[in-house]
């Protein structure tokens, strides 16, 4: 599972920089804007909105990769039964491999739910009328809500570990490595342009298509 965190955690760091700012980045912007109109605020204290910020991201992923990890666990408890094993991480190398291919752009139709996050959308500009420094963590959770495919499939990834602690590190190893990304952006506002965020969003369909492979071949392995 080493090799399947590192993956993770390069899919969050690679992803991060070419789509994270384009989805999260413009919730980030909304309350630094905010933060600056309202305040002015010492570097310190700007650092600290945004850490709390990604905490609350954090905390999304993690809890929702354990829970994928659990419901894994089932799966492959069920298809023991039967004499199948690693079902759960032969299914979850499967999907991951084609929603890699998607945000490549070599497949198409595997992001249409990023379109439904509408409830989301209205629950984070709630939030965002709020003035005090509490609101960043649940901001943060809310953000890690939305549909998106990246963490999607890592949730998916998630699955195909069949195991609570495997799932809930694979979350967490992705959410770290978003982190550097909505942090730079969260201090300097735009250090990629959108032609490039587009490169190097499509090279995380890459690294996560790679994911996937790896999923595929540790479940073909374990049952051979």
């Amino acid at each position: 599972m080493d090799f399947g965190v590192a993956l993770a955690f390069s899919t969050g760091l690679i992803g991060g920089f070419g789509h994270c700012i384009g989805m999260c980045g413009p919730f980030v912007a909304a309350y630094t804007v905010q933060g600056a109109e309202g305040s002015r605020l010492s570097l310190f204290a700007s650092l600290a909105t945004h850490i709390f910020f990604n905490i609350g991201r954090i905390t999304t992923y993690t809890f929702v990769g354990a829970l994928m990890g659990l419901s894994g666990s089932f799966v492959n408890s069920a298809a023991s039964l039967s004499g199948i094993q690693s079902i759960a991480s032969f299914i979850a190398g499967i999907l991951m491999s084609l929603m890699g291919l998607s945000i490549a752009g070599l497949f198409r139709g595997m992001l249409f739910f990023e379109r439904y996050n509408s409830l989301i959308v209205k629950a984070i500009r709630g939030l965002l009328i709020d003035t005090s420094i509490a609101r960043y963590i649940p901001l943060g959770m809310l953000v890690g809500m939305l549909p998106c495919g990246l963490s999607y499939s890592i949730f998916i990834a998630a699955a195909g570990s069949g195991d609570l602690l495997s799932g809930m590190l694979l979350a967490l190893s992705f959410g770290c490595g978003t982190v550097f990304s909505l942090l730079l952006f969260g201090l300097f506002f735009n250090v990629l342009s959108v032609r490039l965020r587009g490169l190097v969003y499509r090279l995380s369909g890459i690294t996560l298509f790679i994911m996937g492979l790896y999923f595929i071949y540790r479940a073909l392995i374990y049952n051979a």
